[in-house]
C-alpha cells in the first residue's frame, strides 16, 4: 500500500476487524470531509464522487442551507417523537412534498427515516384501503432489506438465508426492453408484455386478492431499467380496473435524478402512493410516503409510523435541501448532467462491443457490459476491473445489476462539467486499457 494512503488502509483494517462481514463494499475508499461533487479521503486525497452516496446527494456534498439548517434545528430541539408532540418541521414538509409531488387532487403524507420504511409502510396502507393480502412485484427489484421489502426485493444474494419471507407476494418479469425484446420493436414488446399481465390474473394471482402492484419507474440496484412508459400506462390502467392500488417506488430516482421531481413525470402516469428518500436530506435519514387523500387515510390510526418517523433535524434538512434544489434548478442540472454522460457512455460503447447498452432516464445513465453482445451473456469481469481501475485514480464508481455488471452513474448533480469530463476521460482511458489487454 502506497505511503499516500497509510490511513485509509490502516481505517479499513479496523473495518474489517470490527464490523460484520455482511455489510457491503461497494468501493474502498475512505472519507475525511467531502463538498460538492468531491470526497477527500482520510489521507487527503481528493476523489471524484460518481456514486453519490448511492443517488444520496443529488444536491452534493453539505450544502451550506443545508448545513446551516441542520445546525439551527439540533440547538432547538433532537426529538419528541411525531406521535407525542407535533411539530413544524413535519407539516412543512409533507406540505412542500405534497405541493411538488401531487398525486390528484388531494395528496397527503407521512414522513419515515428510510426507503424500506417508506416501502413497508406503504404496503400496509394498500392493504388496510383495499382490505386485500396479495401484492405484486418485478424481477431485478429492490426495495430493501427489512421483512416486507426483502420479500419484494429480487435479487437471491440480497437475501441469503434470511427465509421465510413475507406471504403472498408475486412477481413477473420487469419490463427490460434489452433484455427480452427479441428483436421486436417497442410497440410490439409492450403489447406481449401487458398480454403478460393480464394473464397473471390467471395463472400468477387473482386481481381480487391483489392489494398493490409495486414498481420502479427506474429500477435501481436492477440496472437503471426504465419502464416503457406504454407498459405503465397499461399497468395504471389494469390497477384502475381492478381496484389494485398502484405504487411507484421512486426511493432512488427522485428530486432531479431524472431531470425531473419524479421520475414518473414522465410518463404521464400517476401513482396511488409513493415512495421517497436518499436524496430527499442530503444524507440525513429521511423518507415519505405520499398518496391519493382518501388512499392514505384508509390507514386507521396507530397503524402506521414509529418512533422516529420524520425527525425534526432530518426535517429541517430536508426543507432546506428542497429550497437549495429550486434555487439552482436540480431538474435543469438533472437533464445537463444526463445528457454529458449518455453521450460520453455511447461513444465508448461505438468503441468497445463488451458495452451491450447504454440507458438511462436523465442523470440516472447507466451501461451493461456482456460478453457478445449478448444480454443474457454479463461479463461481470470487465465491470468490476472498471471500477477498480477508477478508484485508484480517484474516481468512485459503483456497479449495479443482478450479475454486477452495469455500471450506474449517480453523481451529484452539482458537479462542474469540467469535473465531470475528468471523471469520464478516465473511465475512457481506464476500459480502453482493459479491453486492450484483454485482446493481447
Amino acid at each position: 500500500m502506497p505511503a499516500a494512503l497509510t490511513k485509509s488502509h490502516d481505517l479499513l483494517a479496523r473495518r474489517q476487524r470490527i464490523v460484520a462481514n455482511g455489510v457491503g463494499v461497494f468501493n474502498t475508499a475512505t472519507v475525511d470531509h467531502a463538498y460538492g461533487a468531491r470526497i477527500v479521503d482520510v489521507d487527503g486525497n481528493e476523489l471524484i464522487d460518481l456514486a453519490g452516496g448511492i443517488g444520496v446527494v443529488n444536491a452534493g456534498h453539505c450544502p451550506g442551507p443545508v448545513v446551516k439548517a441542520i445546525q439551527e434545528q439540533a440547538a432547538k430541539f433532537l426529538h419528541t417523537s411525531f406521535n407525542v408532540v407535533t411539530y413544524e418541521p413535519y407539516i412543512a414538509l409533507c406540505e412542500k412534498l405534497a405541493q411538488i409531488l401531487p398525486h390528484g387532487d388531494h395528496t397527503k403524507a407521512m414522513l419515515v427515516s428510510t426507503g424500506a420504511e417508506a416501502v413497508e409502510n406503504a404496503i400496509k396502507i394498500a392493504r388496510q384501503a383495499t382490505k386485500r393480502q396479495a401484492v405484486l412485484c418485478f424481477t431485478g427489484a429492490f426495495h430493501g432489506r427489512s421483512m416486507m421489502a426483502m420479500t419484494l426485493t429480487s435479487k437471491v444474494d440480497y437475501k441469503l438465508n434470511c427465509g421465510p419471507f413475507a406471504p403472498e407476494v408475486y412477481r413477473l418479469p420487469f419490463p427490460n426492453f434489452y433484455r427480452y425484446h427479441d428483436q421486436t420493436s417497442m410497440e410490439d414488446f409492450v403489447v406481449g408484455e401487458l398480454k403478460r399481465l393480464r394473464e397473471s390474473a390467471r395463472n400468477v394471482v387473482a386481481p381480487d386478492n391483489l392489494a398493490a402492484v409495486i414498481i420502479e419507474v427506474v429500477q435501481g440496484e436492477g440496472g437503471f431499467n426504465v419502464a416503457p412508459k406504454g407498459y405503465l400506462q397499461g399497468l395504471r390502467e389494469f390497477c384502475d380496473q381492478h381496484g389494485i392500488v398502484l405504487i411507484f417506488d421512486e426511493v432512488q430516482s427522485g428530486f432531479g435524478r431524472t431531470g425531473r421531481w419524479g421520475a414518473y413525470e414522465h410518463f404521464d402516469v400517476t401513482p396511488d402512493i409513493s415512495t421517497w428518500a436518499k436524496s430527499l436530506g442530503s444524507g440525513m435519514p429521511i423518507g415519505a410516503v405520499l398518496g391519493k387523500a382518501h388512499i392514505m387515510d384508509a390507514a386507521a390510526p396507530g397503524t402506521i409510523g414509529g418512533t422516529y418517523i420524520g425527525n425534526p433535524v432530518a426535517c429541517a434538512a430536508a426543507l432546506a435541501t428542497l429550497d437549495y434544489m429550486e434555487s439552482i434548478d436540480i431538474n435543469r442540472l438533472g437533464e445537463s448532467v444526463g445528457n454529458t454522460v449518455r453521450e460520453r457512455f455511447e461513444g465508448m460503447q461505438r468503441k468497445h462491443d463488451c458495452i451491450g447498452d447504454v440507458r438511462g432516464l436523465g442523470a440516472m445513465m447507466a451501461m451493461e457490459f456482456v460478453h457478445n453482445g449478448d444480454p443474457r451473456q454479463p461479463d461481470a469481469d470487465t465491470c468490476g476491473q472498471l471500477v477498480t481501475a477508477c478508484a485508484e485514480r480517484g474516481v468512485i464508481l459503483i456497479s449495479a445489476g443482478t450479475h454486477k455488471n452495469i455500471i450506474r452513474v449517480l453523481s451529484p448533480l452539482v458537479i462542474e462539467a469540467e469535473l465531470l469530463d475528468k471523471a469520464l476521460t478516465i473511465m475512457e482511458e481506464e476500459l480502453d486499457r482493459i479491453v486492450e489487454g484483454q485482446s493481447s
